[in-house]
């Protein structure tokens, strides 16, 4: 009896043992999947082949035929606007805005010179690319000139340009922020730019195609015929041969090409106030 109750403690012993090893074994958990990241859908611009030519020429003529780094800074205010929902939807629509960007920016002559660099510029910008001083600056005027307002914050000077941001005396941004260039996202479009009749107008023709002027003997025959047939009945006369009249021309309309001599004025932008004066140059990394 005795014997038997001892094997039984050893067997409960046995089985609490394994009980026990049971629970403190652990099953290996399968590794947690990494969560994926939600890339935030980008904001979407439609650009065409005219949008591109009008970001080429804001840059040009605002930064003084200057170099890459006025070509960017002048581009990113361009892409800035476009993209603070504060102004017109289309690149063609900001660079024509009136008496917002130089005199002439849409329809002076690209020295054929810069379209290289240009173009490079240009396709950078598009591409998410900009000036890393300019940040969220939509405004600009020549350097060395001098404002009486208080909430021009001045961050960077290039191509003969000093860039500003309009804040207040909080430090807060007194425009519609821009979107960063990594919440943006070009779209070229084939075809025709989405502006205004007027807007288009003033986009200036690849290559002007001048219209012939008329011969001004054949003009000078004609006119006499014209002039000697009397207003009264004539006799009919026989086998009449016809004879085609054209119409007299008194000013033949042709393009008119500037002379390859003569010296081209360069416009230069105009500030944006009417007080200024003149003032010390900005530092190059902004003040």
């Amino acid at each position: 009896m005795r014997a038997e109750i001892s094997f039984g403690k050893s067997l409960i012993g046995i089985l609490f043992v394994g009980l026990a090893a049971t629970g403190c074994t652990t099953t290996p958990k399968p590794a947690a999947t990494a969560a994926k990241t939600k890339q935030p859908a980008k904001v979407t611009f439609n650009y065409t082949n005219k949008d591109r030519d009008c970001l080429q020429r804001a840059m040009y003529f605002e930064s003084q035929h200057s170099d890459e780094d006025g070509y960017m800074a002048v581009g990113t205010v361009v892409m800035n606007r476009l993209t603070s929902g504060a102004y017109p939807p289309s690149i063609c629509g900001v660079v024509a805005q009136e008496k917002q960007f130089a005199p002439g920016v849409m329809t002076r002559e690209v020295k054929p010179q810069a379209e290289t660099e240009l173009a490079t510029a240009a396709d950078a910008i598009l591409k998410g690319a900009r000036h890393p001083a300019v940040k969220d600056a939509m405004f600009f005027h020549t350097d060395g000139l001098k404002f009486p307002y208080n909430n021009m914050h001045y961050v960077a000077v290039a191509g003969g340009n000093a860039f500003y941001e309009k804040r207040g005396a909080d430090g807060m941004l007194q425009t519609p922020p821009p979107l960063p260039a990594y919440e943006v996202a070009m779209n070229y479009v084939p075809g025709e730019s989405m502006l205004p009749p007027q807007f288009e107008a003033l986009i200036p023709s690849e290559v002007p195609v001048p219209l012939p002027a008329p011969d001004p003997m054949a003009t000078a025959s004609t006119m006499s015929a014209i002039n000697a047939t009397p207003t009264a009945r004539m006799a009919p006369i026989a086998n009449p041969m016809p004879m085609q009249i054209t119409a007299p021309v008194t000013s033949p309309e042709t393009s008119i090409e500037p002379d390859p001599g003569m010296p081209i004025a360069i416009p230069i932008p105009r500030p944006a106030f009417d007080s200024v004066m003149l003032r010390g140059s900005v530092a190059a990394n902004g003040g």
